[in-house]
């Protein structure tokens, strides 16, 4: 398994290379290559197509996938152990974080607040189950853009669970560019995605790419405390400039991300999408990490 995570690493463009096997090596080939649009729109998809189930093979039988939870074969998460793993059946209150509510909702108290914009928040799972945190470690730090499929599930699970009205549209929370391009990937909206896919099918909910970062912070996870963690993020986030906001003007909008600590980053995109008009914000991420206050 670790060596199939390993191998997916390794920054190797299967198209290209055989590319220039079909089409030569010189420099001249490959530009005429590009240039020739009937040969792009005719051929490209279908090579595309045949290199990643060649890919695929070659993946599968030097690095076989094993279920993190029974290493049975070709399951990332078998179904049998997909169903061993509890649901949060209760969640706290997302401000005080001391009472419990039944779906991730604002406590009475908290709820007079209104320099609070999250609605809800919803952690589908434990993260000190032992499955969910190897599956959420190689997600994230072994860039297994796989094991998206099986954690949106968990979460797209929670959601029915409790009831959540369905959202207009969904948002992930962005990672700055610098970052993408180290892990290849935004992991929210893998995750954003493949909930989309699976909330009222045959429909997709629209994912909407909309917030950004205003510059490069340091890694909430690097962070020990409350404070920090929420100076760090402190009008982090704003709508693209390019973006229209009828899409998001008075409707009810899911935003998706893959751990929350203390909140603050998804509390920081939660502001922004309000101010922009959006009416409920419930937050929706796999697991929640403990941090002493």
């Amino acid at each position: 398994m670790y060596f199939q995570i390993f191998f997916q690493q390794i920054n190797i463009t299967i198209f290209e290379k055989t590319a220039q096997i079909i089409f030569g090596t010189k420099s001249e080939n490959r530009i005429q290559f590009r240039k020739s649009s009937r040969l792009k729109t005719k051929n490209e998809p279908e090579i595309k197509k045949m290199l990643e189930k060649i890919k695929k093979i070659v993946l599968d039988t030097l690095f076989p996938i094993v279920c993190f939870g029974c290493q049975k074969s070709d399951f990332w998460l078998c179904e049998e152990c997909f169903q061993k793993i509890p649901l949060k059946r209760f969640q706290v209150c997302p401000k005080c974080e001391r009472e419990a509510t039944l779906s991730g909702f604002l406590c009475g108290k908290c709820r007079a607040s209104r320099e609070f914009h999250l609605d809800a928040l919803i952690s589908a799972v434990s993260y000190g189950n032992p499955t969910v945190k190897k599956m959420i470690h190689n997600f994230k730090y072994r860039f297994a853009g796989d094991l998206s499929a099986p954690l949106a599930r968990l979460e797209t699970k929670a959601i029915f669970f409790h009831d959540l009205p369905l959202p207009r549209a969904i948002v992930p929370v962005p990672l700055h560019p610098r970052r993408l391009r180290w892990r290849g990937f935004n992991q929210a909206h893998l995750l954003a995605e493949n909930i989309s896919r699976n909330l009222a099918p045959p429909f997709k909910i629209p994912v909407l790419d909309i917030l950004e970062r205003r510059k490069y912070n340091k890694p909430q996870m690097e962070l020990g405390n409350y404070g920090d963690r929420a100076e760090n993020v402190r009008d982090l986030f704003k709508i693209k400039s390019d973006v229209s906001l009828d899409d998001i003007e008075g409707k009810i909008i899911y935003l998706v991300d893959d751990i929350a600590t203390t909140g603050s980053t998804l509390r920081e995109c939660a502001k922004v999408l309000k101010h922009a008009g959006a009416k409920k914000i419930f937050a929706v991420v796999i697991a929640r990490q403990a941090l002493k206050k």
